[in-house]
């Protein structure tokens, strides 16, 4: 069974640290948010994006979320 693809951090985070990381690949980026899921437990979220539109609309969704303190 394939996984459902994540597009949006909030899919995965309820809370996001005050960093993150972005990888440049060959065909595209990946970015890395960590932070705190709906069970307020510790947890990350690695997203690809195969266009920079795509990355600059996560990195604007991580910046307008709470942050994990």
């Amino acid at each position: 069974m394939a996984k459902k693809k994540i597009t949006k951090i909030s899919e995965k985070l309820s809370k996001v640290n005050d960093s993150f990381t972005v990888n440049i690949y060959d065909n595209g980026f990946m970015i890395d948010v960590g932070g705190r899921n709906e069970n307020d437990d510790w947890s990350n979220a690695k997203i690809m994006c195969t266009s920079l539109e795509q990355l600059i609309a996560i990195i604007t969704e991580v910046t307008e979320m709470e942050q994990a303190g």
